[in-house]
């Protein structure tokens, strides 16, 4: 029996498969439409590239006026299928890689090994 959401089916398709069960086939059909009515609710998460190239057009920020900023690992921490904040970082800088952009005027790619190398303070996760 195939269902289409919040409509019910037709009885005369209904009675011969709930018939010989006892059932009738209006409730069926009625209590299927009713199950079968959900709610979904949708969000859009931006991609990493999309938040890079965000993050590009806006002005630099002064650390001691500006508090709690997310930062793009952290917002892509949730999608990341990686262990670690530290490895999501590299993610990211591989974005900023492909994008072509320098992070804090440093090569993204030099910001990762400093990274592997225990270089750089990373925040836990």
């Amino acid at each position: 029996m195939c269902v289409i959401g919040d409509e019910v089916s037709a009885m005369s398709s209904l009675a011969p498969k709930v018939g010989p069960l006892g059932l009738s086939s209006k409730k069926v059909g009625e209590e299927s439409a009713k199950e079968t009515t959900k709610e979904w609710k949708v969000s859009i998460v931006p991609s990493a590239t999309a938040l890079v190239i965000k993050a590009l057009k806006e002005p630099e920020r002064d650390c001691k006026k500006t508090k709690n900023n997310k930062h793009i690992a952290r917002i892509m921490r949730p999608r990341s299928m990686v262990k670690n904040l530290s490895e999501t970082m590299k993610e990211i800088l591989d974005t900023c890689v492909s994008v072509g952009c320098m992070v804090n005027g440093k090569n993204p790619k030099d910001l990762q090994q400093e990274i592997t190398d225990d270089n750089v303070e990373t925040p836990q996760d």
